[in-house]
């Protein structure tokens, strides 16, 4: 196993963290946006009001895109460990 394999496997993981990660970091910042300009706007300072909409807008995200995000952790697991023989030897 050269150091050039190893460096392409984590920068691959890398890249698939970001993947799957970004729908419900994308949505928990956008809600979060939309929730704080409500709350400048009105001068509602309570610090619970962001917190639900953020896990409601996250649970429906990770429903919506679940099977997408399973499917991509999935080829990358089977190219990962189909690719051992080949690493190894």
């Amino acid at each position: 196993m050269t150091p050039e394999s190893v460096m392409t496997i984590g920068q691959q993981a890398m890249e698939l963290t970001l993947m799957v990660s970004a729908p419900m970091l994308l949505t928990g910042l956008i809600i979060g946006l939309i929730v704080s300009i409500f709350q400048a706007a009105t001068q509602i300072n309570e610090m619970t009001l962001s917190f639900i909409p953020k896990l409601v807008g996250m649970f429906v995200m990770l429903i919506i895109t679940g099977p997408w995000i399973i499917g991509i952790l999935l080829d990358y697991m089977t190219r990962l460990y189909s690719s051992i023989p080949y690493l190894a030897g």
